[in-house]
């Protein structure tokens, strides 16, 4: 019986892990969105993002930042999800 709770213990956590993994790679996605809509709204391409260089700067500062953070913590999740 406790193997068979822990072998359910040890599902539950990939199942979670995979799943936060998935969704820090789903906000790198939206975040990469709004720098590549505002690089083509500052390359005179028609799309709704509005802003200056300085705005798109930032946006490419805080994808890089935020791509950093969720690549540690999909690392630090996916070790967590495969510990025994």
């Amino acid at each position: 019986m406790a193997e068979e709770r822990k072998l359910s213990v040890t599902e539950v956590r990939r199942t979670i892990s995979t799943t936060l993994a998935s969704t820090f790679g789903f906000v790198i996605a939206l975040v990469w969105n709004n720098v590549v809509q505002g690089g083509l709204a500052r390359a005179g391409v028609p799309i709704q993002a509005t802003g200056d260089w300085v705005g798109w700067a930032g946006f490419v500062v805080t994808a890089l930042v935020l791509t950093v953070v969720m690549v540690i913590l999909i690392v630090m999740i996916s070790r967590w999800g495969n510990k025994e």
